[in-house]
């Protein structure tokens, strides 16, 4: 048997991070037994499906590397097929025609709450000669469920789980309109997609025992069926938006790289002993279903942001200033030209051993791409004090000359500095630092003056500085 999963969104909102886990371990689950990935768009709602949702889950999903191994499959085409399907199943006495109207399912509805009982079809069509209905009279179809019996599901994470068949009544499978409905749409489609692992949240559990009824009407073989735990804040309740980001995009935005959610995604409700940071060629080879648990997971974006920085300083050092200078661009007081580029890129180095996300990176790059005079932060003013800048004004002197301007020659001229005033060296890098940067973090400062330029240096140090004679030793 081939293996075939699919990834099967509603394009009603946003990729939402519950979702992309899902799409992942169907990703991973599929390269682990050498099977194939597929993605199906559930775009029959044509209220609420849009174009644009379309085009956030595949932006998503490319972005997360999550390619499906063929083109997508988009069910709002296939309602011939769902229709054909359901006809069938009326012809072989495995459905029948529905007229009631809205108004009685309603009442239907009412009295059972009223009684207190589930509110499901009472089955007062189903035996019916549908020639009882007036003419013309438009109908549903709606499936025979067994009326005895159990339905059993051996799901493949939570373990086997029964519904007694009276639980479940005759659902409708194509509307009045002709449209299919989406637990008769869904066994459809994944049968004809060869899908013989359905893995999802375990908010569709339920829905298995439903799609079993086909599936048993049809004789066609079931797939094998596994359901996630569902993804909680960090207090327990139900991810939104008061707990942080909730779906790709935002994360994204926030400056995460698509490995680090991938990697956390993982590690989400799935293990493998102690291994935390894993590659994509090792979670293919490590990933089963036997490692995810049955309890639902909370998201810890603490723990993200972390792992999000161990990514940041594995990754290409081209890759993160591209993303940097989009970032950057546009920002007031920022000039993206060819010289601010090459030394956000000489920088780049230095710059991600600090840095916990791509924001975090292009704040901190920012001051390179920026003209005199800087803007200060707080922290930068407080280092350059009226004495700190006549300092500065003599070690300017003492930098001017040096040859080549390159890291160590600038680390050994600001130690000669240091010893020939009597100050500590830290008390001389920091008030540099704050007049060439503007803040008082960055990568070390003898090479962050080189990737500035001699010129530069020199410029940025003189906008601070003052003539007079305040003692500074």
């Amino acid at each position: 048997m081939t293996v075939r999963t699919r990834f099967a969104p509603s394009p009603t909102g946003l990729l939402h991070i519950g979702n992309a886990r899902a799409a992942l371990f169907n990703y991973l689950f599929a390269r682990h037994h050498g099977g194939a990935f597929l993605l199906r768009i559930e775009d029959t709602d044509k209220a609420r499906s849009t174009q644009h949702a379309v085009d956030v889950i595949l932006d998503g999903m490319s972005w997360m590397g999550l390619d499906p191994d063929e083109a997508p499959v988009y069910q709002s085409t296939r309602q011939a097929r769902h229709a054909e399907v359901a006809h069938a199943l009326l012809e072989a006495g495995h459905a029948y025609r529905c007229y009631c109207t809205a108004d009685e399912l309603r009442i239907m509805r009412e009295e059972a709450v009223a009684e207190g009982r589930a509110p499901r079809y009472d089955g007062r069509w189903r035996d019916r000669d549908p020639a009882e209905a007036p003419p013309g009279m438009p109908f549903t179809i709606r499936i025979k469920a067994p009326q005895e019996g159990e339905t059993v599901v051996d799901d493949l994470v939570q373990g086997e789980v029964r519904v007694a068949n009276v639980e479940l009544d005759d659902m409708i499978i194509l509307r009045a309109d002709g449209t299919p409905t989406y637990q008769h749409a869904v066994v459809v489609d994944d049968h004809d997609m060869a899908i013989t692992h359905v893995i999802r949240g375990d908010d569709h559990l339920t829905n298995s025992f439903r799609q079993s009824q086909i599936y048993a009407a049809m004789g066609w073989a079931r797939p094998h069926f596994a359901h996630l735990p569902l993804i909680h804040g960090p207090d327990g309740a139900k991810l939104s938006k008061r707990h942080g980001a909730q779906s790709v995009v935002e994360f994204r935005e926030q400056g995460y790289l698509p490995e680090a959610l991938n990697n956390y995604l993982l590690r989400l409700g799935w293990g493998h002993g102690d291994a935390e940071i894993l590659s994509r060629d090792e979670q293919i080879a490590l990933f089963d279903l036997d490692g995810v648990g049955r309890s639902a997971s909370r998201m810890d974006y603490v723990k993200l942001t972390h792992l999000n920085g161990v990514w940041l300083r594995q990754a290409d050092d081209g890759r993160l200033a591209a993303d940097v200078l989009q970032r950057l661009a546009g920002r007031e007081g920022v000039l993206l030209d060819a010289v601010a580029e090459a030394r956000i890129l000489t920088l780049m180095p230095g710059l991600k051993e600090r840095a916990k996300t791509l924001v975090e990176l292009a704040d901190s790059s920012a001051f390179l791409a920026r003209s005199v005079p800087l803007p200060l932060d707080p922290k930068a003013q407080t280092q350059l004090s009226d004495s700190a800048r006549i300092m500065l004004r003599d070690l300017a002197a003492e930098l001017a000359p040096i040859e080549p301007f390159d890291a160590p020659e600038i680390d050994a001229a600001l130690r000669r500095f240091a010893e020939r005033t009597g100050m500590k060296l830290g008390h001389v890098a920091q008030p540099l630092r704050a007049a060439v940067t503007g803040s008082t973090m960055s990568p070390g400062i003898d090479v962050t003056l080189a990737a500035l330029g001699r010129d530069e240096t020199m410029a940025r140090i003189g906008a601070v500085s003052r003539v007079g004679r305040i003692p500074y030793g």
